[in-house]
């Protein structure tokens, strides 16, 4: 069978959409679904089941990629140790923060290094990125937890990445030289969606010391959250290097108040077993060589 096939497969599970892999893989749409319709009559088994207006895995096609991850990965293997040839995918799980402020010169370095190489950058939240990365779907993991963020996974941390409170440069918190907690009993907040994990952790402290958090609105894009504290309309808490340049340029202001329960640390996560092609092992000293 034309390992295309199980290319396509594995886009079209990872992306839950035919039409978002025929953008992906550069195919018509029409082939993507030939190509899929061959697998499922191979294997004669239905291997996606329509769930709402996305795609979703049947029991069979979980099975299944499961093996074409694997597949796939060896053939990757064969063409770098046989050719040595540094080509192929590199899929790379991280959440929205890190996408946005972080990766992109180090990406823009590995390309320079490889420039046949396809990266895939796959922005994700915490808990998905960390099951895919356990069942190699993603080559490698970064995200924003405290250390480790999973036992079962080999976790290398590259540095501890601060939180801020950020406001409008007219709030009147900005005013004080120190804040304490109590003071955000009056305050109005920005926050992610609800499964980030660093307002979790927020709103954990505040309810520890019997604060009420106040949330005037719920956003799940960073540069929406900034430019709505700008705007005047509340504060929020984010990591340093989402807020880092508007900061510098005056456009937001930093309130005075830290606490040591809100911290972070920037780490990497990969599978025990990971085969660690010439590329991967490139960004990973990218990474961690400044730590």
């Amino acid at each position: 069978m034309d390992l295309t096939y199980f290319r396509t497969f594995r886009e079209v599970a990872r992306r839950k959409s035919f039409t978002r892999a025929a953008e992906e893989l550069g195919y018509a749409q029409s082939s993507i679904t030939m190509q899929i319709q061959k697998l499922e009559r191979e294997y004669g088994l239905p291997l996606f089941e329509r769930y709402g207006r996305q795609l979703r895995l049947t029991p069979p096609g979980e099975s299944l990629l499961k093996l074409v991850l694997q597949m796939l990965d060896l053939y990757e293997q064969s063409k770098e140790m046989v050719a040595s040839q540094v080509s192929g995918t590199l899929s790379i799980g991280t959440i929205n923060s890190l996408s946005a402020y972080y990766l992109p010169p180090y990406l823009q370095e590995l390309k320079q290094l490889y420039p046949k190489l396809n990266i895939q950058l796959l922005p994700d939240s915490e808990a998905s990125l960390i099951t895919k990365v356990r069942e190699g779907d993603y080559d490698i993991g970064l995200l924003l937890d405290r250390y480790p963020a999973d036992t079962m996974l080999s976790c290398t941390k590259v540095r501890e990445e601060p939180l801020v409170l950020v406001a409008p440069l007219e709030h009147p918190l900005t005013k004080q030289t120190q804040i304490q907690l109590t003071e955000f009993q009056q305050a109005e907040f920005i926050v992610t969606e609800e499964s980030c994990i660093y307002r979790g952790m927020f709103e954990k402290l505040l309810k520890d010391h019997a604060v009420p958090f106040r949330i005037g609105f719920e956003l799940g894009n960073l540069e929406t959250i900034k430019h709505c504290v700008m705007n005047g309309l509340g504060i929020a808490l984010l990591p340093r290097i989402a807020v880092q340049n508007e900061l510098e340029l005056g456009k937001l202001a930093h309130l005075p108040f830290s606490h040591t329960d809100l911290k972070l640390d920037l780490q990497l996560l990969l599978h025990p077993k990971k085969w660690m092609s010439q590329p991967l092992q490139t960004f990973i000293q990218l990474l961690t060589k400044q730590r």
